[in-house]
C-alpha cells in the first residue's frame, strides 16, 4: 500500500481506489496554530524536530556568515562547475561557457563588493575563460560559442 503525502498529513492510497471528490478542509488543516507534527508517531515526532533543529542551525550559521563570503562561495561552486565541463576528455564547452558566463556575471557584475575573495575569483575566472578559448581553439570543428 503507497500513500500520499498532502499538507495535512500522510493518507494511505489504496491501488485501485477510484478518485473520490476532495474531502473538506479540517479544522487543524485551517488552524494555523495547529501542530503540524499532528498524527506522527513518537519516533517520527522526534526525527521531524530533529530535521527542523538542523535547518534552523544551518540557517542560522548562513545568516551569520558575512554576505560577502557566501556569494564568494557560490562563485566558486561555478567555478568548479565550469572545471569540471572543461576537464572532461571531451569537453562540454556548452555547460562549461553558461558556468563561466554565470561566475563572470557575479564577479564582474559585484566588482569591489566580494571583500577578501575578489582578487581570488577575479584570477579563477581569468584562468577559466583562458582555459575555455585554447579548448575551442584545439578542435575547431567543434561548434564552440565564443566566451
Amino acid at each position: 500500500m503507497s500513500s500520499l503525502w498532502t499538507p495535512g498529513g500522510e493518507h494511505p492510497v489504496e491501488p485501485d481506489a477510484a478518485p473520490s471528490a476532495p474531502a473538506e478542509p479540517t479544522r487543524a488543516a485551517m488552524d494555523p496554530d495547529a501542530d503540524p507534527l499532528a498524527g506522527l508517531s513518537d519516533e517520527e515526532r522526534a526525527q521531524a524536530e530533529a530535521m527542523a533543529a538542523e535547518m534552523a542551525a544551518a540557517r542560522q550559521r548562513v545568516l551569520e556568515a558575512p554576505a560577502d563570503m557566501v556569494v564568494a562561495n557560490h562563485a566558486m561552486g561555478l567555478y568548479e562547475l565550469a572545471a569540471i565541463h572543461l576537464s572532461e576528455e571531451t569537453p562540454d564547452l556548452a555547460a562549461a561557457r553558461l558556468a563561466i558566463d554565470a561566475m563572470g556575471q557575479l564577479v564582474d557584475g559585484l566588482s569591489g563588493r566580494l571583500g577578501e575573495a575578489e582578487a581570488t575569483l577575479k584570477d579563477a575566472l581569468g584562468q577559466l575563460r583562458m582555459a575555455f578559448v585554447q579548448l575551442s581553439e584545439q578542435d575547431p570543428s567543434r561548434d564552440a560559442p565564443e566566451a
